[in-house]
């Protein structure tokens, strides 16, 4: 037999259950690490966002999702008009904006 089937054969040892205080302690560790390696810093990046197109104003230099980047012409409620080219218009949701760029031509 090899080491590793002997391994999973072993029975639980009996006594005090200390293994299930350790199954906790894994558990929690890995939420920390998730919560302070994933889920901090993209809300934290989400909000940085949502400051920015809270923000912008005419003349900005924008990136939508779909990577259109255009500068900023007229600002309504929820959407963007965008110059994207000389004379080439369209507009966009501003929840599509993913970066904003102020003052930038």
């Amino acid at each position: 037999m090899t080491f590793l089937t002997t391994f999973f054969l072993m029975a639980p040892p009996d006594g005090d259950g200390g293994g299930a205080m350790i199954n906790l302690l894994f558990l929690a560790a890995i939420f920390f690490v998730f919560y302070f390696f994933i889920i901090r810093p993209q809300t934290k990046r989400q909000k940085e966002i949502q400051l920015k197109v809270s923000e912008m104003k005419k003349g900005d230099k924008v990136v939508t999702g779909g990577g259109m980047i255009g500068v900023v012409n007229t600002i309504d409620d929820d959407t963007v008009l965008l110059e994207i080219d000389s004379g080439v218009k369209a507009r966009f949701q501003k929840s599509s904006i993913t970066d904003v760029n102020p003052n930038k031509k």
